[in-house]
């Protein structure tokens, strides 16, 4: 049977690295339309919410029929506003699909829905090979470290698993789809601040295993683009052309 859930896209306009990101144009067409249409490929319109606290981000997306739901500017992260989200829905999973991810593959946003009817309960998260080492050096990427049965062991901007050496040998990015029971939003969201390491770190899903909670990680495809930075924009437009998106 499938969770009771609710797709919510955090959009914000503050980006430091890219101001207005979620309205920046992808071959013609804003990013956050984008994430929304690879979002329909799997789930109906009814289930997908933006979330903002941006009246141009809100203007656009009713422009282009999408649901919007607003919410405070002093959330501290993407899951801060998420959680504020599950407040006005009643879905028992709160599926987080980040909004610079426009080129995601709708077979990831399936597995993660497959996977929160399977581990009822759990905080999930993708993630993915990483195949270049530039990729791997790089602070903009969150690397992810894995217990053998496939649960968090810790997930950090710096290149992980290091040798002495200091070679890329082979290692794992963060795929940025979450699911998170309603019970696990309602304690992140109890922090008035960030958990010390993720403060250091800047991702949020560390707030979870700070606190307590096992994250189960599940193995997504490698076609993500995050767009962070505005080189970033050429890459998914590309990718874009090239996939006829």
């Amino acid at each position: 049977m499938t969770a009771n859930y609710a797709v919510i896209i955090p959009a914000r306009y503050a980006s430091s690295r890219l101001p207005g990101k979620p309205l920046v144009l992808l071959d013609g067409v804003p990013m956050i339309v984008r994430t929304w249409q690879r979002c329909l490929q799997v789930c109906p319109a009814e289930r997908i919410y933006v979330a903002t606290d941006d009246v141009r981000i809100r203007e656009t997306c009713k422009q282009w029929g999408m649901q919007v739901l607003m919410t405070s500017s002093a959330c501290l992260t993407g899951t801060d506003r998420v959680a504020e989200c599950a407040e006005q829905l009643e879905a028992d999973v709160l599926i987080n699909v980040q909004g610079d991810e426009p080129v995601m593959n709708p077979d990831d946003l399936r597995s993660i829905v497959e996977a929160a009817s399977r581990f009822p309960g759990e905080v999930l998260n993708g993630y993915c090979g990483i195949d270049e080492s530039e990729q791997f050096f790089s602070s903009s990427t969150p690397k992810v470290v894995l217990r053998p049965d496939g649960r968090l062991l810790y997930m950090s901007r710096a290149p992980i698993p290091g040798n002495k050496q200091g070679e890329f040998v082979g290692g794992y990015r963060q795929v940025c789809i979450y699911a998170f029971p309603r019970a696990a939003l309602q304690a992140f969201s109890m922090s008035s601040v960030k958990t010390p390491l993720e403060s250091i770190e800047d991702i949020e899903i560390l707030r979870f295993l700070e606190l307590g909670w096992e994250v189960r990680m599940l193995e997504m495809s490698r076609e993500s683009i995050a767009v962070d930075n505005p080189e970033d924009v050429e890459r998914a437009e590309l990718a874009i052309r090239k996939r006829g998106l």
